[in-house]
């Protein structure tokens, strides 16, 4: 790969400003000043510096979110906030997109990343990730409830929705639950619970496959994922 579009691709600057960076002499290959940006490099194998910073290229990137409420899963919107509003420029650079849409008052995990194959195997209907929400509930939850969701419920689309997994944490005028639904369609969580007679008042992801919310995330923040959450959200298929 070109030097230029090396560090193009890692945010350093347009092409027209890497060859500015490197007529300064600021730019280094396996300890020798770079005198021409169209100089190819290896990225695995070639040392290179920014005013003495290593530069460690990388083409995808894997980011844990804790979604806040009011903030949309999308690149962009007109109107809204978007999460990919809430990253820094660096990793905005790499051109991200959340996995699935988190609802605008839903919060919790989400990921953000730009690797269109893994997003495709987490998404497929046909892989069938799980995923995990906590839900406050107006409306008293009750083992009938449970039983509906472990056949599906038809929604008021008409559709039936694959089995969920439901358990009862407090059961009230308000209840508290966890629910595992292996798909995910628009409203599903709060669209199950009104063809059950109830309503959603809080909903929060905290799983999806292996992939587990940061309890040390705040709202809003985020972090690249660890090698060993990457490589076991990976299918190994």
């Amino acid at each position: 790969m070109r030097l230029d579009k090396l560090l193009s691709n890692m945010g350093y600057g347009s092409r027209k400003e890497i060859k500015i960076i490197v007529k300064s002499k600021a730019v280094e290959v396996n300890g020798k000043v770079a005198k021409d940006v169209s100089m190819h490099v290896d990225s695995e194998k070639d040392d290179i510096l920014i005013s003495g910073e290593k530069v460690i290229y990388t083409e995808f990137i894997y980011l844990m979110m804790n979604k806040p409420p009011g903030v949309i899963s999308a690149t962009e919107d007109k109107k809204d906030q978007t999460v990919i509003d809430l990253l820094e420029p660096i990793d905005q650079h790499f051109q991200p997109f959340p996995v699935g849409r988190l609802d605008k008052d839903t919060e919790g995990l989400l990921l953000i990343t730009n690797d269109g194959h893994l997003t495709h195997q987490l998404l497929s209907p046909k892989k069938h990730v799980p995923k995990l929400y906590f839900a406050e509930i107006d409306g008293m939850v009750t083992e009938e409830d449970i039983a509906k969701f472990k056949e599906g419920v038809i929604l008021e689309d008409g559709y039936l929705t694959k089995p969920g997994d439901l358990t009862i944490l407090r059961s009230g005028d308000t209840s508290e639950i966890e629910l595992i639904i292996t798909e995910g369609k628009f409203h599903q969580v709060k669209r199950m619970f009104e063809a059950v007679g109830k309503r959603v008042t809080y909903l929060k992801r905290l799983k999806m496959g292996s992939l587990e919310l940061d309890s040390t995330l705040e709202l809003g923040q985020y972090r690249p994922l660890t090698e060993k959450e990457l490589d076991e959200l990976k299918p190994k298929d």
